[in-house]
């Protein structure tokens, strides 16, 4: 039986003896849609604030932050969605946030 394992990066790789190897190249059309989220560095600085801020903002852990502009992890599901929103609407979502 085959064991494969989806990155959260897109990729899927075969498991074999504790080790990971790709399956299958990476196409050119799946790395753009996964690089078509705006960088989170880029919005958080346009948006003026500290990683620390920015998390509390989106009510998640620094680290989630970190490692999304360290490239550690990508943004995925409602979080990747909240950025796009944010990258065209900073003010009124953080203004929507605040009031929840």
């Amino acid at each position: 039986m085959q064991r494969l394992r989806l990155k959260a990066d897109g990729r899927i790789v075969e498991l074999r003896d504790g080790q990971e190897f790709p399956l299958a190249p990476a196409a050119p059309a799946a790395s753009a849609a996964i690089a078509a989220p705006p960088a989170v560095r880029d919005l958080r600085r346009r948006a003026r604030l500290t990683q620390l801020e920015f998390a509390a903002r989106l009510g998640v852990p620094v680290e989630t932050i970190r490692n999304w502009e360290q490239g550690k992890r990508m943004p995925r599901g409602p979080a990747r969605a909240l950025l796009a929103v944010i990258a065209h609407a900073p003010e009124t979502v953080f203004a929507a946030l605040a009031r929840a």
